[in-house]
């Protein structure tokens, strides 16, 4: 798991409740923040341990055990890839529920930032009635992001986390496995324990090799965050005030929702929306990827590969009308699909042209697919010449 939907969906609620105002008398009060960050602990934590037993901490030693899985699966995979990392992977973490949630809130703080600077400038010496709406929508987006912490506290098993946007220089990322879903996960589907978390570290172990065998990707990344954020300052100034502004966004919405499907994408400019999908296509490369490893390598590694395998793409099958509905509203839908069309990208490339000139989207961002080359994968070979 890497940077996943819930991110993406934060910049669109971070877009939505910063365009929205009302308009009355002014007042020099402070004026809310964004996100209420203990709010969204509190729900995260309660909403981790409901409906599910109490998982033990992990045991002494198991941290050590996943530091030498990492370290077979730096050296497998360097030599599947024929790449190797400028340095050992040395930050690898095994984390129960809470301390998941508390780290991911930490990175979260980071990245939203620069929308909270956004957010204060926009409602610096604005109305009463504004700081009203903005302790609303404080609410409102803790609230959604509290319960979607919570529920991914309850399925994460592994994440790289590459410190986005992060200010701190950056050498190696840090590789977190949370050993209660995955003790849980392996009970459930009646797995080797062993070759499961053996399995689940070449995933995030290949992320470590997609942002740190080539740094540039990194910075990447990070442009299109800042690009998207210079956007949204952007609406601020366009919808910031007035009815007027709120007419304006209604009528962007009400035009994108006639020409795409996908929610996040109403309150969208044309250049946001561009932003959005050159993420999109990324995350379905680097999550495609990761899993294109993990089953290549692991295929020849472990004995009940084809057993896991089978198991794990069940489960995802099997989840209860209820939890669908959540998954669309949260978004989370296009973070599974991500999963689904990266995977059949890359496994195409590798089938038609092999992996080594698949390895080409390394080499600069001119080379990563769009999102219309994820769906058409010859549409890659062609642009590329291979």
């Amino acid at each position: 798991m890497n940077l996943s939907n819930a991110v993406v969906r934060g910049l669109v609620l971070g877009t939505v409740a910063g365009v929205v105002y009302l308009a009355s008398r002014r007042t020099s009060a402070d004026p809310p923040r964004l996100v209420e960050w203990d709010r969204v602990r509190g729900l995260a934590e309660e909403m981790s341990q409901r409906d599910q037993p109490l998982m033990p901490a992990p045991e002494f030693g198991v941290a050590e055990q996943y530091r030498d899985m990492v370290r077979q699966s730096e050296d497998l995979i360097g030599s599947y890839l024929k790449m190797a990392l400028p340095l050992p992977l040395e930050h690898v973490e095994v984390f129960d529920r809470l301390q998941w949630i508390d780290a991911n809130i930490a990175s979260f703080q980071q990245l939203f930032e620069p929308l909270e600077d956004l957010n204060r400038g926009a409602l610096y010496n604005a109305s009463l009635g504004t700081h009203l709406f903005g302790g609303f929508n404080q609410n409102v987006v803790s609230g959604q992001l509290g319960v979607l912490m919570g529920y991914l506290a309850r399925r994460v098993l592994g994440q790289y986390d590459g410190v986005v946007l992060g200010r701190e220089p950056v050498t190696t990322g840090r590789l977190y496995f949370v050993e209660p879903n995955i003790l849980l996960t392996q009970r459930k589907l009646g797995l080797n324990g062993r070759e499961f978390r053996t399995w689940i570290a070449l995933h995030e172990t290949t992320h470590a090799f997609e942002f740190e065998a080539h740094q540039w990707l990194r910075d990447y990344m990070n442009g299109l965050l800042r690009q998207y954020f210079d956007t949204v300052g952007q609406d601020l100034g366009q919808f910031g005030f007035g009815p007027g502004g709120m007419v304006g966004l209604a009528q962007r919405v009400v035009q994108n929702a006639s020409r795409t499907k996908t929610p996040l994408e109403w309150f969208m400019s044309d250049e946001q929306r561009g932003i959005f999908q050159r993420l999109q296509a990324l995350m379905c490369l680097l999550e495609g990827f990761s899993n294109h490893v993990m089953d290549a390598v692991g295929s020849q590694l472990l004995p009940s590969y084809p057993v896991m395998k089978e198991r794990f793409e069940s489960r995802r099958s099997s989840r209860s009308p209820a939890e669908q509905l959540f998954i669309r509203l949260t978004g989370l839908d296009l973070k599974f699909e991500q999963y689904i069309l990266g995977e059949k990208f890359v496994n195409n490339q590798v089938r038609v042209v092999g992996i080594d000139q698949l390895n080409q989207v390394w080499k600069g961002p001119e080379y990563l697919p769009t999102l219309a080359e994820i769906y058409e994968p010859e549409r890659w070979r062609d642009r590329l010449g291979v």
